[in-house]
């Protein structure tokens, strides 16, 4: 996966100070956590969709308040989130548990795939590949999951994403393949 603008000459302070600006603008756009209703997205394409819960005119998952992470960019193929893992993630051991990682992958690969849906199309993870490499902590700040498609067809696509700091290192990185289904008409 070729290098983020995302991940060039940032620190975590900025990458901090970027993710809390975008927040800023999407509550004043309206966006809160819910579920998105049939009209709200009539007419959207899956890009259309993404650009618009970042932009705050379509609700975000609440899952995004559990874990602490949220949408940070996205373009045709590719989708990028935010995180921050926080003593609430950690697991028995006191490490940050696997499904905080594998959440926060798995968001940036459905998200990445959703974005190269064509009206009247929908996806489904039928597959998630996740490889932690690097153990994150309440101290390592923010970590952003970037997420690619490899592939988009009629039936099946595939994509590939990664944790990274801002200095570029690999905290985790993973793989995915969804199923590609036509949505019924509303």
């Amino acid at each position: 996966m070729p290098p983020s603008s995302t991940t060039e000459a940032a620190t975590a302070a900025d990458w901090d100070e970027q993710f809390a600006a975008l927040c800023q603008r999407r509550m004043a756009n309206g966006g809160k956590p819910g579920l998105a209703s049939a009209q709200d997205t009539a007419g959207m394409n899956g890009l259309e969709m993404m650009q618009a819960m970042l932009q705050g005119r379509l609700p975000f998952p609440h899952i995004a308040q559990t874990l602490d992470f949220g949408l940070f960019e996205v373009a045709a193929g590719r989708a990028v989130f935010q995180g921050t893992p926080q003593l609430m993630h950690y697991n028995p051991l006191g490490s940050v548990h696997g499904g905080w990682y594998a959440t926060l992958l798995d968001s940036a690969l459905g998200c990445a795939v959703h974005t190269t849906m064509a009206l009247g199309y929908s996806y489904t993870t039928v597959e998630l590949g996740v490889h932690i490499v690097r153990s994150a902590s309440a101290r390592t700040g923010p970590l952003r999951a970037m997420g690619q498609v490899i592939h988009s067809g009629r039936q099946l696509a595939t994509a590939e994403a990664r944790i990274v700091d801002p200095n570029g290192k690999i905290y985790a990185h993973a793989s995915s393949a969804c199923l590609v289904f036509e949505t019924k008409p509303v």
